[in-house]
C-alpha cells in the first residue's frame, strides 16, 4: 500500500471534491428540509406535503437530457463549468422567489417552481459528477466521494437548521432569500476551478450522445449483469432514503418546535456525518469498495431502528440527538460507497452513464417517497419505519452479484485514469 501522502489524500482535488458536495446538496435540502417545514407551518396537509416528492423526479429522469450537455456545451468556461453556472445562477433566482408565492391559493405555481428547481439542481449534478469523475484517479474515488457526501449533507444544515431557526425570528421571505444565497459558494467555485481532462471528446452527433453510453454499459458484461447493477442501485438506498422522506414534519409531529430541530436534530447530525464520511473513506482505500457496500449498508439498516424507538418514546431531545447521529452516520457511509461504486463503474461516456446510474439511486427519493404521507397516515410513524427497515433487504441481497464480498478490488494496486 502507497503512503497515504503519495496516494494523493492531500490536494487540491480532494478540496474541489468538498465544495462540489456543498454545491450539490443545497439545493436538495432545500426541497426536502425547507419547503416541507414552511409548508407544514402554513397548515399544509401531510399528505399534500408528501406528494410533493413528485417534484425531485427530475433527479430520477437527468439521463434523458445528460447527452444534450454532452453534445452541446455552452459557448463561456468549457464543456462542464459553463452548464454548472448557468444552472447555478438559475438555481438561487428560484428559490428566492418561492416565498413571494401563497401555499393555499397557488400551491400549484409552487410546487411547478420546486420542480424547476429539482430540474436546475439535477442538471448541476449531472455535470458535477462527470467533473468529479474526470478529476479524480481510480485510488481517490472512495475517499473523493466520500469528502463529497460529507459535504453534501453538510450543507443540508443551511436550509434545514439555519434556516428554522431564522424562520422563527424573521418573515419567510428573507429566510429564502438567506438560503439561496448560498448558491454564491457554487457560483464561486465554478468560477475557481480549471475544466478537467475529458475522457473522450464531444460526442460527434446527437445521436452517438444518446446510444453510445447505453450500448457500452449493457455490451460490457451482458443485459443480466447490466439489470442487476441497474436494480442495485434503485434498492441499495430504498429504506433509507424513505426513513427520511419526511423527517421535519415527523420531529414536528412529535412536538419539537422549529428552533429545536434546527439546534438539536440537525447539529446532532454534524459530528457522526463527518466522521463517518470520513473514516468511510480512508477504510475503502483499505477494504475496497464492495466491501464497504456490505459493511455500510448493514449499518444503515440497523440505523433506522433508531426513528422506530423514537416513536414509540416521543419527545424526548436526547434520544432524538442519538437516533439522527446514528441515522447520519449510516446515510453517510453508504452513500459514500454507493457514489464510489457508481463512479468505477464509468467508462469515457462519463455524463450520460452516472447521470443514469445517479438518477436510478434517486428514484426512491422521488417516486416511491411521494406516498410515504399515505403510509404513515395509515399505520402511524414507529410501523412506518419497520417498513423502511424491512425495504431495505433486498438491495442487500443483489450484492454477491454486483459486489462480491471476495472480489479482488481491495488488493490490487489502483492506478490513476
Amino acid at each position: 500500500m502507497l503512503p497515504l501522502r503519495q496516494r494523493g489524500i492531500f490536494n487540491r482535488r480532494l478540496l474541489i471534491c468538498l465544495f462540489t458536495g456543498f454545491a450539490s446538496g443545497l439545493p436538495l435540502y432545500v426541497l426536502i428540509s425547507l419547503v416541507p417545514a414552511w409548508l407544514r407551518r402554513e397548515d399544509v396537509e401531510l399528505r399534500d406535503i408528501g406528494l410533493f416528492a413528485l417534484i425531485g423526479l427530475p433527479y430520477a429522469w437527468k439521463f434523458v437530457w445528460a447527452p444534450l450537455l454532452e453534445r452541446f456545451p455552452l459557448p463561456l468556461l468549457g464543456r462542464r463549468r459553463g452548464w454548472m453556472l448557468a444552472s447555478q445562477i438559475g438555481t438561487l433566482v428560484a428559490i428566492a422567489a418561492l416565498p413571494r408565492l401563497d401555499p393555499h391559493a397557488q400551491l400549484g405555481m409552487i410546487a411547478a417552481l420546486c420542480a424547476l428547481i429539482a430540474f436546475l439542481s439535477a442538471t448541476q449534478d449531472i455535470v458535477i459528477d462527470a467533473y468529479r469523475r474526470e478529476l479524480l484517479p481510480d485510488a481517490e474515488l472512495g475517499l473523493g466521494n466520500a469528502l463529497h457526501v460529507n459535504l453534501y449533507r453538510l450543507s443540508g444544515l443551511i436550509p434545514g437548521s439555519l434556516a428554522l431557526i431564522l424562520a422563527d425570528q424573521l418573515p419567510w421571505g428573507p429566510v429564502f432569500a438567506i438560503t439561496a444565497a448560498f448558491m454564491l459558494v457554487a457560483i464561486g467555485l465554478t468560477l475557481s476551478i480549471a475544466e478537467p481532462t475529458h475522457a473522450a471528446p464531444p460526442p460527434a452527433t446527437l445521436r452517438e450522445s444518446v446510444v453510445e453510453p447505453f450500448r457500452e454499459f449493457f455490451g460490457r458484461d451482458g443485459t443480466r449483469s447490466a439489470l442487476a447493477m441497474l436494480a442495485f442501485l434503485v434498492l441499495y438506498k430504498l429504506g433509507d432514503n424513505l426513513a427520511t422522506a419526511l423527517a421535519t414534519p415527523f420531529y414536528l409531529d412529535l412536538g419539537f418546535t422549529l428552533s429545536q430541530i434546527g439546534i438539536v436534530a440537525k447539529h446532532a447530525a454534524l459530528w457522526p456525518m463527518i466522521v463517518g464520511s470520513l473514516a468511510g473513506g480512508l477504510l475503502m482505500l483499505r477494504i475496497g469498495i464492495n466491501r464497504a457496500l456490505w459493511i455500510f449498508g448493514a449499518i444503515q439498516i440497523v440505523s433506522i431502528f433508531g426513528f422506530a424507538v423514537l416513536a414509540r418514546v416521543g419527545h424526548e431531545l436526547w434520544l432524538l440527538a442519538v437516533a439522527i447521529g446514528f441515522e447520519y452516520l449510516g446515510v453517510g457511509l453508504g452513500a459514500a460507497a454507493l457514489i464510489a461504486f457508481m463512479a468505477r463503474a464509468t467508462t469515457a461516456h462519463t455524463a450520460t452513464q452516472l447521470a443514469l446510474f445517479t438518477a436510478l439511486a434517486a428514484l426512491p427519493r422521488t417516486a416511491i417517497n411521494a406516498g410515504a404521507g399515505f403510509v404513515v397516515e395509515a399505520v402511524g410513524w414507529e410501523n412506518f419505519f419497520y417498513l423502511c427497515a424491512l425495504l431495505s433487504v433486498p438491495g442487500m441481497l443483489l450484492l454477491p452479484m454486483v459486489a462480491p464480498w471476495n472480489s479482488q478490488d481491495h488488493l490490487q494496486p489502483e492506478t490513476g485514469r
